[in-house]
């Protein structure tokens, strides 16, 4: 297994400051020292560093220049500038020239190194690249992640993926969490024209609102209490790049409408600011929100949504996915297998049945992680049932009812009015219905609904609930 050190390229021509970095970072950071704008170019183009952090006062040509220079070889690699004679202009400067970040010198080290490791996750999520299982050679890869599955379902996203990845176009991947969004942002970015620019993420659902407008949009000094100075938000820093949204969803309403201005006319403002900012960013965003009933409960814009739902990605739940368990174990047992240093050859029998029978409430990346706890708590080369943690083990009546075995009914319902089944009643048996009535209506909602006596709205809401939007029934 080989070892792998982030390189951090440090562009200054104090010999001070790249001591200070050498002790306030851990071992596991590899240090490349620079002292000038020109070598520090030589070193980029030759060590690919994951970042880079760089005074903007430099002897012969400036950081600002350096900056600009650095940005047409690899515009994906994170450059953090520092000086010790800021003014606004040499940072708004800064970030327009693609700097992910500036401090002022003195910089306070707790903030140095919170910014350098964000740097460090933007950077290997840029440069991660994303497979599908059909590409040769997949377990045997060192780096990147992979999209895995055969099933007809992934076959359609795959198909989407490579319909949609080179146009430009705003995409809505939504599913349950867990299933695997942020990859296929990702798969998209790789494949795109905009892949050699500038990827960031921000999770909507993890910065309170107030928070999020300005990670956003950026602020004017003075906005609100505690805005000392200008701070430039991702949508003008990821200019000509892609900004992935995930669980846009958990968005303020007033938030929409400036994510709208910007999908419409390419234009916002910063908060507390008047003057327009026009920004060229590709947007691909995430939910595992019901976006329609969000609207209906006046939630979520409805232009907003009509915008972002002109390209849409749906990423099936494992349990609408089961033929992919198997490969999906096997991915994951090689790749933490190897991670790991131990040679495990693979699952024993019995508990590999364990695994195709579970529900898997959190997905994907649940199973990713009960089998990287199996490899690590494994005592032998073989991944046994006792490795595994399973919140529950499902019985055989969730089998049964997952394949529509509607000859159980009344066996199902027995068992659970007994209590010897842990199903409940009434989605058990609205589930089979709602199948059953799609089955005799070859797929058609609204004969189906007329059938069930529903409104087709309702029906689609319980078809997204219990896993029935991607079944064929013609």
């Amino acid at each position: 297994m080989s070892e792998h050190k982030n390189k951090i390229l440090i562009v200054d021509d104090e010999a001070n400051i790249h001591y200070s970095f050498k002790k306030i970072l851990p071992g596991e950071y590899r240090i490349i020292s620079a002292q000038t704008a020109e070598e520090g170019i030589e070193k980029l183009k030759k060590d690919v560093p994951d970042i880079v952090v760089m005074d903007i006062k430099l002897p012969g040509m400036d950081g600002l220049e350096a900056l600009k220079t650095m940005r047409g070889i690899d515009a994906r690699i994170p450059v953090i500038m520092m000086t010790a004679f800021g003014t606004v202009t040499t940072a708004i400067t800064a970030m327009k020239f693609g700097a992910y970040e500036y401090l002022l010198k003195p910089f306070d080290i707790d903030k140095m190194r919170k910014i350098i490791h964000k740097a460090l996750e933007s950077s290997d999520l840029m440069r991660r690249q994303v497979y599908v299982a059909a590409d040769a050679g997949l377990l045997e890869r060192e780096s990147g992640d992979a999209i895995v599955g055969t099933s007809e379902a992934m076959q359609e996203v795959y198909k989407m993926i490579g319909q949609v990845a080179e146009q430009d176009v705003t995409v809505l991947i939504w599913g349950e969490s867990g299933t695997g969004k942020e990859l296929v942002a990702r798969a998209i970015y790789h494949h795109s024209k905009r892949s050699d620019r500038d990827f960031l993420e921000v999770n909507c659902a993890a910065l309170p609102e107030n928070l999020l407008e300005s990670e956003l949009f950026g602020y004017e000094k003075g906005a609100f209490t505690g805005a000392h100075e200008r701070h430039i938000g991702k949508f003008e820093q990821v200019h000509q790049g892609t900004l992935f949204l995930d669980e846009i969803g958990e968005m303020s309403t007033a938030t929409q409408a400036k994510i709208l201005r910007v999908i419409q006319y390419g234009e916002f403002t910063r908060v507390g600011g008047k003057v327009v900012i026009h920004s060229d960013v590709r947007l691909i965003v995430a939910t595992n929100r019901n976006l329609e009933d969000a609207i209906r409960k006046g939630v979520f814009r409805e232009d907003l949504y009509y915008r972002l739902n002109v390209i849409s990605i749906y990423l099936p739940p494992l349990r609408e996915r089961r033929d992919d368990i198997v490969d999906l174990v096997n991915y994951f047992i090689a790749k933490y297998s190897r991670d790991s240093g131990k040679n495990i050859k693979g699952i024993n029998e019995q508990a590999l049945t364990l695994l195709k029978n579970y529900s898997w409430p959190g997905n994907v990346r649940q199973l990713e992680n009960c089998i990287r706890r199996a490899i690590v708590m494994t005592k032998g080369l073989t991944v046994m049932p006792e490795d595994l943690e399973l919140d529950e083990k499902i019985d055989q009546e969730t089998v049964a009812t997952q394949e529509d075995d509607y000859s159980a009914l009344d066996r199902i319902m027995n068992n659970i009015v007994t209590g010897k089944s842990k199903l409940k009643l009434w989605p058990t048996v609205e589930k089979m219905l709602i199948g059953k009535a799609l089955e005799i209506m070859k797929g058609n909602q609204v004969q189906a609904a007329q059938l069930l006596g529903i409104h087709r709205n309702t029906l689609r809401n319980r078809m997204e609930k219990y896993g029935l939007m991607n079944q064929n029934y013609s």
